[in-house]
């Protein structure tokens, strides 16, 4: 049974346990924390690992999360996140982002966040997501610098996700305004990705916020990049689109705002332009709104008011066409060196039979090879 020595904030604990054992939109793990509370739920689930329990989901979920319960020691994971001040947010908290509530099951259990301006997260004005294309061109990188800057200036907390192109471009554009802005990690809180841009995510916590659903060590990835857009894509009352190919990060973002009910617009540029060919097609087909400035953005969120509180793209080809129990698990096997199979299931959250059957069909595919015990990218 899982056990920590933090007895003074149990339910605390006991979230950021359920954030270590899960991968982003785990809909059973909500369930079952939606009928027992998470400390029972955690309970629950080491007794049905122990055999002596059944509980009502999918045994699937149990084996899913039980290599994590084997390898967690939530105590030294906390410890080590306070090190460098992080701080930990919970549901139950004031600060808590009330937009996340609209994920419904795909909210995230806890935020691992870093920073001194937690008031960021409870700005009485929206949020405005900006996102894009990381291999921005000089327009691109232009827009949404002065959209970010006149935005901040105006108030407005810029959301983003700390990657090169776009994102840098519009929190560096908040930051010379000193204008509020929260950086949205798509691995762990310790891991500053990418590492070109330490600088900017220091200057981010110095100023603003970072946060991420994922605990310290775990390493971003291709699918926690796309699921990372959901709460970028939440936190913002608009999302707005800079520059963006035909298949793109940035226009998942886009559909993610727009399903839930927030406001999408986009920027437009040269019609020969392959960069901006993803916002002229959001533009024709109406998932966004046509704009130009932050006027024409303040005119989308003015009459809306407000909340209550306000692997890397190259990666794409080398997972296209696989299953997603193969997918995740030849993305979280690294791009030098091996892991064993219980750190595969550990680090894909997927039970051992299933990370066994993955590692067999991609061995099988010449994707994958086993060395000893362990298993490596061919």
């Amino acid at each position: 049974m899982l056990t920590w020595r933090n007895y003074s904030h149990p339910v605390r604990m006991a979230y950021a346990a359920w954030s270590a054992l899960t991968e982003s939109g785990d809909g059973d793990a909500h369930r079952l924390i939606a009928r027992h509370g998470p400390i029972e739920a955690l309970n629950l689930v080491g007794s049905a690992i122990a055999g002596g329990t059944e509980i009502a989901v999918p045994g699937k979920a149990v084996q899913r999360w039980a290599p994590r319960i084997a390898a967690l020691h939530l105590d030294e994971l906390v410890d080590r996140h306070l090190s460098y001040g992080g701080f930990l947010l919970t549901p139950d908290d004031d600060a808590w982002p009330r937009p996340f509530a609209d994920l419904g099951d795909r909210a995230p259990f806890a935020l691992w966040a870093r920073g001194k301006n937690l008031t960021t997260l409870m700005s009485a004005a929206p949020h405005v997501s900006i996102v894009g294309a990381r291999a921005a061109t000089t327009y691109g990188l232009h827009m949404a610098t002065e959209l970010a800057s006149h935005l901040a200036t105006l108030g407005h907390t810029i959301v983003s996700g700390g990657a090169f192109g776009i994102d840098g471009a519009a929190h560096r554009g908040a930051l010379a305004v000193d204008g509020p802005t929260i950086a949205i990690l798509a691995g762990g809180p310790d891991r500053f990705y990418p590492a070109a841009h330490t600088s900017l995510l220091e200057a981010i916590e110095s100023r603003g916020l970072i946060i991420s659903e994922h605990p310290p060590g775990r390493a971003p990835s291709r699918f926690r990049f796309l699921e990372r857009n959901r709460l970028i894509a939440a936190l913002g009352e608009v999302t707005i689109v800079v520059q963006a190919a035909l298949r793109s990060g940035a226009l998942r973002t886009a559909r993610d705002a727009s399903e839930l009910g927030r406001h999408v617009a986009a920027i437009p540029g040269p019609v020969t332009d392959m960069a901006s060919a993803g916002c002229h097609e959001a533009i024709r087909s109406q998932l966004a709104v046509l704009v130009t400035d932050a006027d024409e953005v303040r005119e989308l969120i003015a009459p809306i008011g407000t909340h209550d509180a306000t692997k890397v793209s190259e990666q794409a080809g080398l997972l296209d066409g696989l299953e997603p129990h193969e997918a995740k698990v030849l993305d979280v096997l690294p791009p030098r060196g091996s892991y064993e199979l219980t750190r595969v299931a550990e680090e894909s959250a997927l039970s051992i039979e299933d990370a066994r059957a993955a590692l067999g069909m991609l061995t099988l595919a010449g994707k994958v090879e086993q060395v000893g015990h362990a298993f490596r990218r061919s």
